[in-house]
């Protein structure tokens, strides 16, 4: 296996997030006794495959997802790739190849008893589904720069993602279009539902429809921590392109710190750590500055790396 820049090699990698326009990212946490309380998500930096990006570096991190982790009590550590290729294929980019390394990681892992949680976000979704089935499955929708209300499945009361979340929560997220939908591909629900790889797998919380084709939108593993959602919960409190597709209404921003708050806690779980202080503090990313984008791209924010 390759080892890729910023990133320690070894056990210390607990924790996967797949997110549309970051990649994938890992988990280090502090080691303390009965939990973890200084989280530390490593972001996987995707390959700049827009030409307006290509002056600032050769990969980037939209500033909104590191944000969203701060908001519920994680450091993030920038993890560089060291061959940036082209454009984001769910089978062929560099981008896939570090999703898949570090996903089965995580199968290893949690079937060792090693908690190794796993995020997909968006295009993070979406891999997700071909990393386990083998098979891109997905359908186009027109469902990019829209927000929708979630319709919730049965499975959702009593799934780990939303046991817990407070009832007027769950019912604004059923009732007001809050998630934020900026994607052209999804997993219908007719294909899931064919694929015995992915039926198995994963509990399907919540659907979207559009134009008369049912969508996966919110998915968790049966048997592993591993989730999936086709919306974007880091958008509402940090993206401000005028777009109808990012709500910021008090209940918008409100789910999205419950969602960051669940995912947070799932690395709290980790105490897989640095192996010293200093390498930690190295490989923070507070040791970057992002570059104001909203004049040229759909992020306020993005940092870049060689």
């Amino acid at each position: 296996m390759r080892r890729f820049a910023g990133f320690p090699a070894g056990p210390a990698a607990n924790m996967l997030l797949l997110c549309c326009a970051a990649a994938a990212t890992v988990v280090l946490c502090g080691r303390l006794a009965g939990g973890n309380e200084r989280p530390i998500v490593g972001i996987l930096a995707q390959e700049c495959h827009f030409d307006k990006f290509h002056r600032f570096g050769s990969s980037y991190i939209a500033a909104s997802y590191v944000k969203f982790l701060e908001s519920a009590g994680a450091r993030v550590v920038p993890i560089r790739v060291l061959f940036p290729g082209g454009g984001v294929d769910l089978k062929t980019s560099e981008y896939s190849r570090v999703a898949k390394i570090f996903y089965h990681k995580a199968l290893e892992a949690n079937d060792k008893g090693d908690y190794f949680p796993v995020w997909g976000t968006c295009l993070g979704h979406e891999e997700l589904t071909y990393l386990t089935s083998g098979k891109v499955l997905l359908v186009n929708t027109k469902t990019n720069g829209f927000a929708l209300p979630l319709n919730f499945t049965s499975a959702a009361k009593n799934s780990r993602l939303f046991k817990n979340f407070p009832h007027d929560v769950l019912h604004a997220l059923a009732t007001e279009p809050l998630t934020s939908n900026f994607h052209m591909w999804s997993l219908s629900l007719e294909n899931f539902t064919k694929n015995e790889e992915l039926r198995n797998f994963y509990n399907v919380l919540t659907t979207n429809t559009n134009d008369q084709v049912e969508f996966i939108s919110t998915m968790e593993a049966y048997k592993y921590p591993i989730y999936g959602v086709q919306w974007h919960p880091e958008k509402n409190p940090f993206e401000w392109k005028s777009s109808p597709g990012i709500p910021h209404s008090p209940s918008a921003v409100r789910a999205s710190y419950y969602i960051a708050d669940f995912f947070i806690n799932e690395a709290r779980k980790s105490l897989h750590h640095f192996p010293s202080e200093a390498e930690e503090t190295k490989e923070l990313i507070y040791n970057y500055t992002p570059v104001y984008t909203g004049t040229f791209s759909s992020f306020q924010q993005i940092y870049f790396f060689d």
